[in-house]
């Protein structure tokens, strides 16, 4: 009626959105959490620890897999592969048809080829389709230090975890992408979107954390 209409349009901005923020939480589309523990191998990839790795030198790098399946986790949908350099922040990324070992060692390989540097350690979380043979030969077969991150420890992935947000999220959403047109249109995404982060977008490295009693400085 006229007089809701009155109140609707005297309304400020920030004050819709105040009253909207429940209903838009409701539509909101989330990701998932895919990963399934691989049992096999732990003993032959070790847990990684800041002593095993020269992580101010190019090359060591943490990978993850972000999954697309816009809050329906039914059928097979489309996983895009996030390969972070922790010196350097370096990220490529490739998407892939679902999370068999096959099309996630396939698309590490193809990364490996374009990075401007050799990879020399790889480390991952404890889902199967990385700790598997597949992937331990790959390394093996290219001298790669292959580790994991302890179970339960998702910070241990901290370096791309935060690219999945920044550069994955960002640029394609939490929508759902389960054609062979949308995987052949994220991949073309991701040579561009390489060339845009990695050249002009600048990389925020911590210099140093001190902590003086209970007051944490970073620089």
């Amino acid at each position: 009626d006229d007089g809701t209409a009155a109140l609707l349009v005297s309304m400020s901005a920030a004050t819709i959105d105040r009253r909207l923020a429940p209903e838009r939480k409701k539509h909101e589309l989330r990701g998932r959490g895919h990963t399934k523990p691989g049992s096999l191998l732990k003993s032959q990839i070790p847990i990684r620890t800041w002593a095993d790795w020269d992580d101010a030198k190019p090359g060591f790098v943490e990978i993850d897999l972000v999954g697309h399946d816009g809050g329906n986790a039914a059928g097979e949908h489309a996983y895009t592969l996030t390969v972070t350099d922790i010196a350097t922040g370096w990220t490529e990324s490739r998407s892939v048809r679902n999370k068999a070992r096959k099309w996630v060692i396939a698309a590490l390989d193809e990364i490996a080829k374009i990075m401007p540097f050799p990879i020399l350690g790889v480390d991952s979380d404890n889902g199967s389709e990385f700790i598997n043979h597949h992937l331990l030969a790959w390394c093996e077969k290219r001298k790669i230090t292959f580790t994991r991150s302890r179970p339960g420890n998702s910070n241990d992935g901290c370096h791309v975890e935060q690219k999945n947000w920044a550069i994955v999220r960002t640029v394609v959403g939490y929508h759902r992408y389960d054609t062979e047109a949308e995987l052949l249109l994220l991949n073309e995404i991701w040579v561009l979107q390489s060339q845009l982060a990695n050249y002009f977008c600048p990389q925020q490295k911590l210099v140093s954390k001190v902590r003086n009693n209970s007051s944490t400085n970073v620089d």
